[in-house]
C-alpha cells in the first residue's frame, strides 16, 4: 500500500473513530462502570419495558404496511405511464427532504382535535394525535420511501419476460407473483424492510411532536432516553441507548449479509 493511501485510510478511519466509535464507547463506558447493574435496572422497570415495546409495536405496523403498500407502489412506477408519474416519484422522496418535526406538525394539523380530519374523529370520541394511530403514522410517514426505493430498481432490471412466458403457460397473476415475480426481488424487499426496520427504531422527532412523550401511554424508546436525560439520569439514558443500539448493530450485520447475498 502507497504511504498516499495509508494516510488517507489513517484519516478516514479516524473521521469514524470520531463519529462513531467514541460516542458509542463512551455509552458503554458509561452503562459498564455500573457493573451492567443500571442495565438490568432498566430492564426491571414497567415503564422502560413499555418504551420498548411500544417502539416494537409501531416498528412492526410500519414494516407490515410499507412493505405491502411500498411493493404496491413499486409495480405501479415501474409496469404502468401515466401522467404526474415524475410528480409521484418525487412525492416519495419527501420523507427524506422534510424535517420529522416538520412532518409531525403535518399530522397535528390534519388529525388533531382541532384539524381538517381530526375533528370529525374527536367527535365520535377516536383520538388519533397524542394516541398510537398519530405514533403510527408518523413512524409510516418517515419510513415510507425505504421499501420503494429499494425494489423499484430491482423489478426494472428484473423486467417481465419471465412473468410473461409464465402467464403464457398458463400461470394466473397471482401464481406468477409468488413463484416468479416475489423472489426475484426478495433481496430488495428485504433489505429495504431492514431499513425501515432501523429506522423505525430510531425515530424521534415526528413522534415526539404527535405523541407528547406521555409516560407509560405514548413513550417509546427513544423519547424515554430523552426523558431520562433531561432528568439527569444519565446512567439510565445510556443504558437504554445501549440496548437501541446493540438493535442497531445486528440490524447493521444483517443488512451486510444482505448486500452480500445481492453480489451473489
Amino acid at each position: 500500500m502507497k504511504k498516499g493511501d495509508k494516510i488517507l485510510m489513517v484519516l478516514v478511519l479516524g473521521w469514524i473513530a470520531v463519529l462513531v466509535l467514541l460516542p458509542l464507547s463512551g455509552i458503554v463506558r458509561e452503562v459498564w462502570s455500573n457493573g451492567l447493574s443500571s442495565l438490568a435496572e432498566l430492564l426491571r422497570q414497567p415503564t422502560a419495558l413499555r418504551a420498548f415495546m411500544l417502539t416494537f409495536w409501531l416498528t412492526l405496523g410500519s414494516v407490515a404496511v410499507n412493505t405491502i403498500f411500498g411493493t404496491m407502489l413499486s409495480f405501479i412506477l415501474v409496469r404502468h405511464s401515466f401522467r404526474g408519474k415524475i410528480f409521484l416519484e418525487g412525492i416519495i422522496d419527501l420523507p427524506f427532504a422534510v424535517s420529522p418535526v416538520i412532518a409531525g406538525f403535518m399530522f397535528i394539523i390534519l388529525f388533531g382535535p382541532r384539524g381538517w380530519i381530526g375533528s370529525w374523529f374527536d367527535a365520535q370520541n377516536i383520538k388519533i394525535i397524542y394516541a398510537f394511530p398519530g405514533m403510527l403514522l408518523a413512524t409510516l410517514f418517515v419510513t415510507f420511501p425505504f421499501v420503494v426505493r429499494e425494489v423499484v430498481p430491482v423489478l426494472r432490471e428484473y423486467g417481465i419476460d419471465q412473468e410473461e412466458a409464465a402467464m403464457t403457460l398458463g400461470a394466473s397473476r397471482w401464481q406468477t407473483f409468488w413463484k416468479v415475480t416475489l423472489p426475484s426481488i426478495k433481496w430488495g424487499m428485504i433489505y429495504g424492510i431492514t431499513l425501515t426496520i432501523a429506522r423505525a427504531i430510531g425515530e424521534f422527532g415526528a413522534v415526539i411532536v404527535v405523541s407528547g412523550g406521555i409516560i407509560n401511554k405514548t413513550q417509546t424508546a427513544t423519547l424515554l432516553i430523552h426523558h431520562k436525560f433531561m432528568d439527569f439520569d444519565f446512567t439510565g439514558a445510556c443504558a437504554a441507548a445501549m440496548v437501541l443500539a446493540a438493535v442497531s448493530f445486528i440490524i447493521l450485520i444483517a443488512m451486510q449479509y444482505i448486500f452480500s447475498k445481492r453480489k451473489v
